[in-house]
């Protein structure tokens, strides 16, 4: 016979569970702003590790947040890039994994060093297979606007830009043929011109981070990227990947918040660095929302909860 005690603890954890749960979209709709989008990277591990758990709770994040779109910051198909736009990676990384309807948004792509090891060029064409992926070229800029608030998006192609992946043509062959210069004057160009609320600039590879990559690959960013980055007062936020961890870092003279995304399906170790605000080993995303008057990124674990929010204000 079971005791009412039992009965009694039974229906106390059941209640707590539900509890934890219903706290969750609360908790996220007072996150929302007028103009709000998820960012993602390192994804693609075949729904291993977090990332079909991961790709669920954006899609039930969605039910509460209005998401405009998901800006896909490099590596979303692990190793060896992908073949063609028939290759059956679209489906096991991306198609299958990210199914949620809610999901079912503009996706904003750049090229990470993993699709180099592949087809780029059919990760551009596939945005003639998926209504959803728009990546027009290997970088380019897109305006996301709602009720008159305004997100420029410049979005950078970073391999190329590195002399570890140029010099190594076996294994990315790609990256030597991309005219770096070329790039670097249109990255220029662009934020010379741009007039929107906010500027945030997207890149797979990081400009400031704690790394067990070449340090080569940081050097050169530093020397290519952020010397541009700097010259411009409109610049709030560099985005990037990579590194498989959460790290929000400010450097002295510079107002930009520079930002490592965590992978969205397997993360790494992460340690502070000079300049490091907060850093998280977790896997993850982060939810990027705006006002007028208030730039919020917030860096969210497997299970939903924000570990730290980037704010800008004006």
């Amino acid at each position: 016979m079971i005791s009412l005690k039992r009965i009694f603890c039974t229906c106390c954890l059941l209640l707590s569970v539900w509890a934890v749960f219903a706290q969750g979209p609360s908790e996220w709709k007072a996150l929302e702003k007028p103009l709000n989008f998820y960012l993602a990277n390192d994804l693609g591990r075949n729904g291993y590790y977090d990332q079909k758990p991961i790709a669920e709770l954006m899609g039930q994040m969605a039910e509460n947040v209005d998401i405009e779109a998901v800006v896909a910051a490099g590596d979303v198909h692990h190793f060896e890039g992908v073949r063609s736009v028939n290759d059956p990676l679209w489906m096991t990384n991306y198609e299958l994994v990210y199914s949620h309807p809610e999901l079912m948004i503009p996706w904003y792509p750049i090229l990470g060093n993993h699709e180099y090891r592949g087809n780029t060029q059919a990760v551009l064409d596939y945005s003639q297979v998926s209504a959803r992926w728009e990546m027009p070229a290997r970088y380019y800029t897109k305006v996301l606007e709602n009720d008159d608030i305004t997100v420029r998006l410049v979005m950078i192609d970073t391999a190329p830009l590195l002399d570890k992946y140029r010099k190594d043509t076996e294994k990315y062959p790609d990256a030597c043929k991309q005219d770096m210069d070329k790039q670097l004057a249109w990255l220029d160009s662009v934020l010379t011109s741009a007039k929107e609320d906010w500027v945030l600039v997207v890149g797979h590879h990081p400009i400031y981070a704690d790394t067990d990559k070449n340090d080569s690959e940081r050097l050169d960013m530093e020397k290519r990227v952020d010397s541009i980055l700097r010259k411009h007062n409109n610049v709030n936020m560099y985005l990037c990947g990579h590194i498989h961890n959460f790290q929000h870092i400010r450097k002295a003279g510079s107002k930009i918040d520079y930002v490592v995304n965590t992978s969205a399906s397997l993360s790494r170790k992460v340690k502070a660095v000079e300049g490091t605000v907060f850093c998280s080993g977790e896997t993850g995303f982060s939810l990027i929302s705006a006002d007028k008057k208030e730039l919020c990124l917030y860096m969210i674990n497997k299970e939903g909860k924000v570990l730290h929010t980037v704010r800008q204000t004006r």
